[in-house]
């Protein structure tokens, strides 16, 4: 009885060990017939080709840990800003003559500098831009992408953001000249995200995402020393804030709208390998818009006491706050008859939360 399942099994196994068999000499065929290329060729040839594969192997290395030994940083970063001690508006005249600079300004600055001097910026690298020799996208792995969605999540908000201080905050009622240094920024910090410096059309040069995204952080310093001199303006009325809360859960909801698709394709084992880049950009998203609101916050003081914000603001800090605790190892996209939790409804679901109260703010404002 037990010879027809014995039969089987060894059947089976043999079954996967031929593919298994099969995959490796898929995997390994370009080698061999490079090998064979190669052999017998003089070392005029052999020198340069090692040279060259010595340095994808190395650039490969690179990608590998720029990719994989990341960190998101400090989830507590606001708290080192110690918005809650200032006392002054932003633009209002301190003991030293000097004016009180922009908090929003200084939080955008320090995101780009956590996203490109603090940490490689993945998006340009070459390599990652290439995708596993040049025919697997890395945003079909379950790692490789990580860092680069959770960066252009980040980058995200600085860009909304610029766009805001250019077109209304940084302007007196809309009528005054465009400030040139906010005007630099945000044309730097909406450039390509992943431009490399070398191109393959004339001139065969060109800025980096990384080095235009300096650039848009020093043009923000210096508005912020602009303002320190009370020769700049930052326009904090309410029809402003409540325009940026717009804008936000404009944002806020084009991203929940990718997840819900997302969590369309869902499954029984919950593996994805297209979930992961959606969760971090998510949680990037989330990362800079906990900075930028609680600037927000600090920069529209007046407005938040005036009509009573703080108690919905409150909530607002505490959600985003708790959105940074999830930070699973591996993202899951779970169908609701699994035992795998889905991490894309659990941002999604955090994502509301804020949108929410967002809405329920610009609702204050507009009464």
């Amino acid at each position: 009885m037990l010879d027809p399942i014995v039969a089987f099994f060894t059947r089976i196994f043999e079954l996967i060990g031929r593919a298994i068999g099969t995959f490796i000499a898929w995997l390994i065929w370009p080698f061999i017939a490079f090998r064979n290329w190669l052999r017998g060729k003089g070392w005029f040839i052999k020198i340069p080709v090692f040279t060259i594969l010595l340095l994808i192997v190395l650039s490969y290395m690179y990608l590998f840990y720029i990719t994989q030994f990341w960190s998101t940083g400090d989830e507590d970063y606001v708290a080192a800003y110690k918005f809650e001690e200032t006392t002054t508006g932003v633009g209002d005249q301190l003991a030293d003559n000097t004016c009180q600079q922009s908090a929003m300004v200084q939080v955008a600055a320090d995101l780009i500098d956590f996203n490109v001097n603090q940490t490689v910026w993945a998006p340009s690298n070459p390599l990652y831009k290439a995708g596993f020799m040049f025919y697997w996208d890395w945003k079909d792995t379950p790692f490789f992408d990580n860092k680069a969605a959770f960066q252009l999540g980040v980058n995200q908000v600085l860009r909304r953001t610029s766009i805001e201080l250019v077109d209304r905050l940084g302007r007196v009622r809309g009528t005054s000249s465009i400030n040139q240094n906010l005007q630099e920024a945000r044309e730097s910090i909406n450039y390509r995200e992943n431009a490399w410096f070398l191109t393959f059309s004339p001139p065969f040069l060109q800025p980096s995402t990384q080095a235009r995204l300096r650039d848009g952080r020093q043009n923000l310093i210096d508005f912020n020393e602009e303002m320190k001199a009370c020769n700049a303006d930052f326009d904090a009325r309410a029809d402003n804030l409540m325009q940026f809360f717009d804008r936000i859960t404009g944002d806020i909801g084009a991203t929940s709208e990718i997840l819900q698709r997302r969590m369309e394709a869902s499954n029984f084992t919950g593996f994805d390998a297209r979930a992961d880049d959606r969760f971090w950009f998510t949680y990037g998203q989330l990362y800079g818009y906990y900075g930028i609101l609680s600037a927000a916050r600090s920069d529209f003081r007046e407005v938040v006491v005036q009509r009573q914000l703080d108690s919905v603001w409150d909530r607002v800090d505490d959600q985003l706050r708790e959105a940074m605790t999830t930070k699973p190892p591996f993202v899951a996209n779970g169908s609701n008859s699994s035992l795998v939790k889905s991490h894309l409804e659990s941002i999604g679901f955090d994502l509301l939360r804020v949108r929410a109260n967002l809405v329920e703010m610009r609702d204050i404002l507009d009464r």
